[in-house]
């Protein structure tokens, strides 16, 4: 499974972002996808995810209200939509899969290459 994400950008605080993530497999038949993210200095953390059956979405505390995690199983692709945009949500976001997990993908099976998220204040 290879994951390609991409819709990393510069923003004003604020601001909105749209990263994709894409799949190279049928990897939402059995796959719980998610976003995790990794500012410098800092170890990395979870973002949103989508459990394995598509049924059960979670956020960290720090992004509810704000980020929107969705998929599109036609085109192989997750999307986090990302509102209201504060500069601590800087870091380099990456796209991961897990096989039949939860949405927290407590263990991940693939990683993507990261993609640039940077929030001007």
């Amino acid at each position: 499974v290879q994951l390609q994400a991409s819709g990393g950008g510069l923003v004003q605080a604020g601001g909105s972002l749209r990263l994709s993530c894409a799949a190279s497999a049928r990897t939402f038949s059995y796959y719980a996808m998610g976003w995790f993210r990794q500012a410098p200095g800092k170890e990395r953390e979870f973002v949103a995810g989508i459990n394995w059956s598509g049924g059960t979405l979670r956020y960290a505390d720090s992004v509810k209200g704000r980020f929107t995690v969705s998929r599109d199983s036609a085109k192989n692709t997750m999307y986090l939509q990302m509102n209201s945009l504060k500069p601590e949500d800087t870091a380099v976001y990456f796209c991961a899969t897990q096989k039949y997990g939860s949405s927290d993908l407590g263990a991940v099976d693939y990683w993507g290459q990261g993609t640039q998220v940077t929030v001007s204040s």
